[in-house]
């Protein structure tokens, strides 16, 4: 079988800054470090880390007074951030640059007055954070009929978590525009994110089937894996490549493979080697190797 990868497909530069900068602490540091929840949403690259002596933590009481502790690329509430002083840790901000970006919009238009109203998914750590930017006065919509329920304001102001799909976002805010005679909307979607969903989008209408490779728990890869599924293909969302069946590509001649933005290029190269070599599938339809050598 042919596979051909999407043009824009793995690590964004947000993801590559946060991976070099936790690489970069561990190997200056004689003591363990911690991440406030996982660096990115990867469990390959957070348990790679923790071979390294980088754990996650999800409470800081959990750890000494002055440790080092990391913030994840999705960034944190001001409230945690000030936790974070009052126990003296050595902070390292990882934030993807273009989260920083909406949280800081986000709290302009809270000072300029603004209904904040952030597109995103409600629990997603990138939205809790930017929701502490607005004092947590924000509203959280995650579609269209979330959108609906809004009450009509004098002034609306809306910001996007970064990996939502355009679609989406053009949709919700054609809503949005019935429920205020001011509006001031910034469209914070990461532009790899933009690029991945085209490339995805377009990759899918010349496949036999799609393979969206990344953390179950990343909503770029979900996003990805959504898009893809409204084609006319057969689309699986998988984190490597031992989730392949056999009988996914039974009768197919072309797969098109992509990648969210927290997918290391190994687990790619892992998921073509498998698809390309059919032997490499063990009897259960899985295959049967899939560490980084």
């Amino acid at each position: 079988m042919k596979v051909i990868l999407a043009q824009h497909a793995g690590f964004c530069f947000g993801v590559k800054r946060a991976i070099k900068m936790t690489a970069e602490t561990a190997k200056n540091s004689q003591k363990e470090i911690y991440t406030y929840g996982p660096i990115i949403h990867n469990p390959q690259v957070v348990e790679k880390f923790e071979q390294e002596g980088v754990y996650q933590v999800s409470d800081i009481k959990k750890i000494e007074k002055g440790s080092s502790i990391i913030i994840r690329t999705h960034g944190i509430p001001p409230e945690k951030e000030k936790e974070f002083s009052k126990k003296c840790l050595n902070v390292t901000d990882a934030t993807c640059p273009f989260v920083k970006k909406a949280q800081k919009l986000a709290k302009k238009l809270m000072l300029d007055g603004y209904q904040v109203v952030i597109l995103g998914e409600t629990e997603h750590p990138e939205v809790q954070g930017i929701l502490g930017y607005t004092d947590n006065k924000a509203i959280v919509v995650g579609n269209i009929k979330e959108a609906e329920k809004i009450k009509k304001c004098a002034k609306l102001g809306v910001v996007v978590q970064t990996t939502q799909s355009m679609q989406n976002f053009l949709e919700t805010v054609s809503v949005l525009l019935d429920k205020t005679p001011e509006i001031r909307v910034y469209n914070t979607i990461c532009d790899a994110t933009k690029k991945r969903q085209d490339s995805a989008l377009k990759l899918a209408d010349k496949v036999d089937i799609m393979l969206i490779v990344g953390g179950k728990n990343s909503a770029n890869t979900k996003h990805l894996a959504e898009l893809c599924r409204e084609k006319r293909v057969p689309a699986y969302h998988i984190e490597s490549a031992l989730e392949i069946k056999k009988s996914w590509l039974k009768g197919k001649t072309l797969a098109g493979v992509t990648a969210g933005a927290s997918t290391p290029d190994w687990i790619i190269k892992n998921v073509i080697k498998a698809i390309t070599a059919p032997e490499g599938l063990s009897k259960s339809g899985l295959i049967g190797h899939n560490k980084k050598s």
